[in-house]
């Protein structure tokens, strides 16, 4: 009688198990929806966001609305850090409802060696905020800082993989790592030039498609 209660048990498991597999967010790629033409999609950030280092109409979310017929609200706001981009974030969202929030933040952070913990819990927290307002994320990465970056070698900061892993929520990953470590595309240390915000933009654009964010036309 033991033994036949046992299997039962195991079966049950097992077939809770196979469920589960089936199920969104269980070892899948995060769900995502198409954004289409004319919705609306809020940028935040800082200096990167708003266009830092060339002219406003050179900024990634104006060069992003232009490719994708998106209406991309630029958020960003030189100097933020990710505590202050969270406290913006209510009310941005209750004025634009946005359909899509890219989210890109972190750099002041590192520049100013806050606690690294203090940076996880707030994109965190912006990620949540975000997709309870029934938008979808995009989390950007940012380089951290390291003997490597002062040589010119840029790498993600580890917290954006493992936001995004953790949120479920696709991930732009080497795309200001890309930029800011090609003299070519920069104005100076910490910004692009109008060519870096363009390369940063087309690389974007690419990571909307491959997460389905963006038809491909």
């Amino acid at each position: 009688m033991k033994s036949t209660m046992q299997r039962r048990a195991l079966l049950g498991a097992l077939v809770l198990l196979a469920a589960g597999a089936g199920l969104p967010g269980c070892g899948r790629k995060p769900a995502t929806q198409p954004v289409p033409a004319g919705a609306t999609v809020l940028a935040l950030g800082d200096s990167l966001t708003s266009g830092v280092g060339a002219s406003a109409d050179a900024a990634y979310p104006t060069l992003l609305a232009a490719r994708t017929g998106w209406n991309v609200i630029n958020a960003g706001v030189s100097g933020n850090t990710s505590a202050q981009a969270l406290e913006r974030l209510p009310a941005l969202l209750q004025e634009h409802r946005p359909a899509l929030v890219i989210v890109s933040i972190g750099g002041n952070d590192f520049l100013r060696r806050l606690p690294l913990e203090t940076t996880r819990t707030n994109l965190r927290r912006i990620g949540e905020q975000a997709r309870a307002s029934g938008a979808q994320v995009l989390l950007v990465a940012v380089p951290g800082l390291s003997l490597m970056a002062a040589a010119g070698q840029l790498s993600d900061h580890e917290v954006y993989a493992e936001t995004a892993k953790a949120l479920k929520i696709p991930l732009h990953a080497g795309g200001w790592s890309t930029v800011l470590a090609d003299a070519r595309l920069r104005a100076d240390s910490v910004h692009a030039n109008a060519a870096g915000y363009a390369r940063f933009t087309d690389g974007l654009v690419q990571t909307l498609q491959s997460t389905g964010l963006l038809s491909k036309k």
